[in-house]
């Protein structure tokens, strides 16, 4: 029976591995200061909130392909933010935070047992968690020579990447879009962290000098979690092929995936706003500085980190040694080895925790120092 279930083909709750050593940072007399997770913590904006005030009287239920109105401020921001252009309102379709729709999207385009996906060495266990669901086979590299002669069904990009940071340069995501387009491979790009860069100018997948003008066979994903705080509205959309869009439409309204009305409106004119994305841009930036100086004072050494909400860190030691010591400190932070075997020297440092916190997590490296 058991090897029947669902549950015995995902791979392990990663998180779980960390519950002892989150009790001991718990224990440190000021509390702990968790950069594990990367959850948002400060307010979501207050035009946001008025936004879903003044839609929660939502008595009908809401269409799978979303409002109009939502669909065409997703459309308007990848155009103004990502210079974006030739989306159709058929191009767009929102979904019910980035992680429902990165898990199930290889079963709702029809990939099977047999089928190959391909995602990066490093990278958010959910890619895994869909290709298991699917009973797909899965190859984590990030070279296109490592995959030989098959053809994957799916393939995964992440720029800014979690949990690195790193950010593809275009010519690499042109050639990726083109090797995968002459193989009819679909092509995802998860774009959370878009308008999340320090030291670089992430670029979408949907942009002209990536894709050439044509959306065909790619689907970027997009989530307001991060840049708005609204991680608990569970805000989301895909964008790209209008034939793969529509696809996923036709499953998901099958299933009732409908991103509840208050929510698009919302999320409408979350989109729509760039004032509140630049005033949280430059509170994490203070965060990052202050942390990356304080880890780096620590003897640990900062690699890429140039985009994203995360310090991915190393003192060249297992990555459990570091996740160790540091909650000794009451600091927890995610062991590199969630992400892949090659994270295996490194931890990945959210810098999401409030100002207070952040302090705190400054002044306990330098007295372990």
């Amino acid at each position: 029976m058991t090897s029947r279930l669902v549950s015995a083909r995902l791979p392990d709750f990663p998180w779980d591995h960390l519950t002892t050593y989150a009790a001991t940072a718990r224990a440190h007399p000021d509390g702990i200061v968790d950069l594990s997770v990367g959850t948002p913590v400060d307010s979501t904006p207050e035009s946001v909130q008025a936004a879903l005030r003044g839609a929660s009287d939502a008595p009908g239920y809401p269409l799978t392909v979303g409002r109009v109105e939502t669909r065409q401020a997703a459309i308007d921001w990848l155009a103004r933010r990502f210079g974006v252009v030739g989306l159709g309102l058929d191009a767009v379709l929102p979904v019910i935070g980035s992680k429902e729709l990165i898990g199930s999207l290889a079963v709702h385009l029809g990939i099977g047992a047999g089928d190959l996906i391909v995602h990066p060495a490093l990278a958010y266990p959910t890619y895994e968690v869909g290709a298991a669901l699917a009973g797909a086979r899965v190859l984590a590299t990030d070279s296109l020579t490592a995959i030989g002669p098959e053809v994957p069904r799916l393939l995964w990009l992440n720029s800014p990447s979690n949990p690195t940071g790193r950010v593809l340069p275009v010519e690499h995501l042109k050639k990726v879009v083109d090797w995968c387009r002459q193989r009819g491979t679909v092509l995802v790009s998860d774009e959370c962290y878009l308008e999340c860069a320090w030291d670089a100018e992430p670029v979408s997948i949907l942009h002209p000098d990536v894709c050439g003008g044509s959306f065909e066979g790619l689907l970027s994903v997009h989530s307001l979690s991060k840049r708005s705080n609204l991680a608990g509205y569970r805000c989301a959309f895909v964008a790209g092929d209008p034939a793969l869009v529509a696809e996923l439409l036709a499953v998901r309204k099958n299933l009732g995936l409908q991103l509840p009305a208050p929510q698009q409106v919302a999320m409408a004119a979350a989109l729509d706003d760039d004032v509140h994305v630049s005033e949280q841009h430059a509170r994490y930036a203070a965060r990052r500085t202050a942390l990356r100086a304080a880890f780096e004072q620590a003897g640990f050494r900062i690699d890429h980190s140039e985009a994203s909400l995360y310090l991915w860190a190393s003192r060249d030691e297992d990555c459990w040694e570091s996740v160790g010591r540091l909650a000794e400190h009451g600091i927890l932070v995610a062991p590199g080895a969630f992400y892949g075997p090659t994270g295996s020297r490194h931890v990945r440092v959210a810098f999401t925790a409030t100002d207070e916190r952040v302090a705190a997590a400054v002044e306990r490296l330098a007295a372990a120092s």
